[in-house]
């Protein structure tokens, strides 16, 4: 049981090295603050900010137990290292241990001052008709599935879907702590190598989607957005939502006339729950071209700017004439489609944020 003993020292190592990186005083103290504000008869009084400051306590509340219960794991392990009979179970033990202190880590590579919150994903099909717009969709569907196993919520805001199958594009609003850190890095293009499904012969075919993430930012001195500047139209909306939004014009296309730069949402049953979203996405898109030209003005200078472009591939996913999905950054693959498919992801994104 030696070798066993000597992970676990070096887990109970690692665990005290993020203990003071979260550093849980202050996470306890903030938790108090905030359950204070909670306690206050007029929390409720504006509804969206009440719920954020409960999703935090939520957060901060799930932050100190997981490190109070990998503690307690560790210890109980250790505990039974001399019973040869129950070596089997330290062994698991100790796996899910190493598994959980490797997820606790990856937040601590989190630190962009965007990285905790909700993610805008947006899907694009590329070229290739019908089988390009079926990628798009499996793709959507991935993506939604990764956010259900991490317990956040996905919202559909704007979809367009293709004329026989698939999607030709989508943005979806996935809601969660950490959501953008997360997936910052699946930005990108993603191909696929398979046997059509689409034609008699089973052809080979390959399929491209591009993937776009950005942070959903609320109002922030980062970024200007002035009334005058906005073209506000209302439309009905198709797709979601059954009759009752068709009947009347709640979809939204906003246009920021300086950029040119068009959003739409179209999939609340309110106008008023759709504008807020159609501007939260503009804010979104105005910072991420704010953020692109800053990075092209240093890259100029240094004399290394090489514009991104539809061959940014990051990934490829094969599932003909072998099966496997290979990140092209860090050279993580799997053979495992299926589970990737369904939302199996933590391993890529987790390759992705520590080779940062």
């Amino acid at each position: 049981m030696e070798p066993l003993r000597g992970e676990l020292k070096e887990l109970q190592s690692r665990l005290n090295s993020l203990v003071e990186k979260l550093d849980p005083d202050s996470q306890k103290n903030q938790l108090l603050h905030l359950e204070a504000q909670a306690l206050k008869p007029d929390f409720w009084q504006d509804p969206e900010k009440a719920k954020k400051v409960m999703q935090e306590i939520d957060h901060l509340k799930g932050e100190l137990k997981s490190v109070d219960s990998l503690q307690e794991k560790i210890n109980d392990t250790l505990s039974v290292l001399g019973e040869e009979s129950l070596r089997g179970e330290v062994e698991v033990s100790v796996g899910e241990i190493r598994k959980e202190i490797d997820k606790l880590e990856t937040k601590t590579f989190l630190s962009g001052k965007y990285d905790s919150n909700n993610a805008i994903l947006s899907i694009h099909a590329g070229q290739g008709g019908i089988e390009a717009m079926d990628w798009a969709q499996m793709l959507m569907r991935m993506y939604l599935r990764f956010a259900e196993r991490q317990e956040w919520k996905g919202e559909i805001v704007e979809e367009v879907r293709g004329e026989e199958a698939g999607i030709k594009s989508t943005t979806i609003l996935i809601i969660g702590k950490y959501a953008y850190g997360y997936l910052k890095n699946e930005a990108g293009t993603h191909r696929l190598v398979r046997q059509s499904p689409f034609n008699a012969d089973n052809l080979r075919q390959t399929s491209f989607a591009l993937v776009e993430i950005l942070p959903e930012i609320e109002d922030t001195p980062d970024v200007e957005i002035k009334e005058e500047d906005l073209d506000w139209q209302f439309y009905r909306a198709g797709g979601h939502g059954g009759q009752n939004v068709n009947k009347v014009s709640t979809a939204v296309r906003l246009v920021h006339k300086p950029s040119g730069i068009v959003v739409t949402a179209q999939q609340e049953r309110f106008q008023e729950k759709n504008r807020e979203i159609a501007l939260n996405l503009l804010r979104a898109k105005l910072w991420a071209k704010l953020e692109a030209e800053s990075k092209e003005n240093i890259q100029k200078i240094k004399g290394e700017y090489r514009p991104a472009a539809w061959g940014t591939q990051i990934r490829s996913y094969v599932l003909h004439p072998y099966k496997m999905v290979k990140d092209l950054r860090t050279q993580t693959e799997t053979g495992n489609v299926d589970a990737v498919l369904d939302g199996e992801l933590n391993e890529f994104v987790e390759a992705e944020l520590r080779a940062l």
